[in-house]
């Protein structure tokens, strides 16, 4: 049994390798953004003297953890090693058997987990049963990182609902439109490929009605070479306005209305448009994260129930002086940001800045946890 076996140790000061072996650990996890809902992304690597000998993500749900996939490709070198994972191995049978058994089998001597699963039928007991085994296990490396690519599942297992990221363009005098079609970019190219990107690791992507009417967007992907998915459309079209054969109105498309309108059969059907009921039902459907884009009235509704988590904001250095289509989001109350980042693309500036904050299970009630299983 390694030295301090069994204990559960909080906010260590990981070296410098326990870093970089959980940085990769989140690289792998990020290629199946968009990929594993209702799961969440999880990366893990598997090392021996600071090396990496096996490694794994969790591609899509139904598929192996993660952690399966790591230990695997490390085989019998995974015996006393230490497993960097970006999520807190699961300890219950769901689809696939849990994790925590799965590194209790090969020996595993060491476990870093970046953040705790909020997930109810796991929420520490993971690490419990890992501690248990006798495993040393230390929690929060880089849990801010991990916090940020989990957001939408943490937040879907905690209050039965997608994340839901606003997300708009508009030139330096606050317009979102043109006059001319010719004129239709207000962004440039790197702003566009980061939208692109967005919709890659997203799983919706909602508009109202009058986007449909006006632009009839396909809401696809379009990255060129890369593996790319689109996200399921959402549209919110309350009286039915939006002909059936709109691009929209593809395989998984949902149609958010209390018109007695009949849709394709590919097309899934919310009749209400109460906010907190659509988004309940599009977390049953397993749905992680919601990207709203297009005007500002359907977004105003988000804000004003109290449903909007993320604001991305494009600022595009034109001016269009009497443009159509001012921003105006109808708010009852200033709104306080937080968490604002800025970021340049190109010619564009990013602004994205945070109204809820990411869930999370905090230390304080794992150290609790701890020390009652101490007594």
């Amino acid at each position: 049994m390694p030295p301090h076996a069994g204990n559960i140790i909080l906010h260590q000061n990981f070296s410098p390798s326990d870093t970089g072996l959980m940085q990769e650990a989140l690289m792998l996890a990020a290629r199946a953004l968009g990929r594993t809902s209702p799961n969440p992304p999880v990366g893990c690597v598997i090392a021996v003297h600071g090396q990496a000998v096996g490694k794994g993500f969790h591609p899509r749900a139904g598929e192996p953890h993660a952690e399966v996939f790591a230990l695997r490709e490390a085989g019998p070198l995974a015996r006393g090693s230490t497993a960097y994972v970006t999520l807190e191995p699961c300890s219950h049978h769901g689809r696939t058997p849990p994790c925590a058994d799965a590194l209790i089998e090969a020996g595993v001597a060491r476990l870093v987990v970046a953040a705790v699963d909020p997930n109810p039928l796991v929420a520490g007991k993971g690490i419990q049963k890992l501690r248990a085994a006798g495993l040393q296990v230390e929690v929060g490396l880089l849990e801010d990182q991990a916090l940020i690519q989990q957001a939408g599942f943490r937040q879907r297992v905690v209050t039965g609902r997608p994340r839901v990221t606003y997300k708009f363009a508009q030139t330096l005098d606050g317009k979102m439109a043109p006059l001319e079609p010719k004129q239709l970019w207000l962004t440039g190219p790197e702003a566009r490929s980061f939208v692109h990107e967005l919709r890659n690791q997203t799983d919706a992507i909602a508009v109202g009605s009058q986007t449909v009417l006006t632009d009839d967007p396909a809401l696809t992907t379009r990255l060129e070479g890369q593996d790319t998915r689109d996200p399921r459309p959402v549209i919110f079209d309350r009286s039915g306005r939006v002909p059936v054969d709109a691009k929209v109105f593809r395989p998984g498309a949902i149609v958010v209305t209390e018109s007695q309108q009949t849709y394709p059969e590919q097309v899934h059907v919310i009749r209400t448009t109460d906010l907190q009921e659509v988004l309940q039902e599009l977390g049953k459907l397993g749905i992680n994260s919601l990207l709203l884009e297009g005007g500002p009235n359907l977004a105003s509704e988000f804000l004003k129930a109290g449903l909007l988590d993320e604001l991305l904001v494009l600022i595009s250095p034109k001016i269009m002086g009497k443009g159509q289509s001012p921003l105006w989001l109808d708010l009852p109350e200033l709104q306080l940001l937080r968490d604002v980042k800025v970021q340049q693309l190109g010619q564009d500036t990013l602004i994205h800045a945070l109204l809820h904050d990411i869930e999370r299970v905090s230390m304080p009630e794992i150290t609790a946890y701890t020390e009652k299983v101490e007594d």
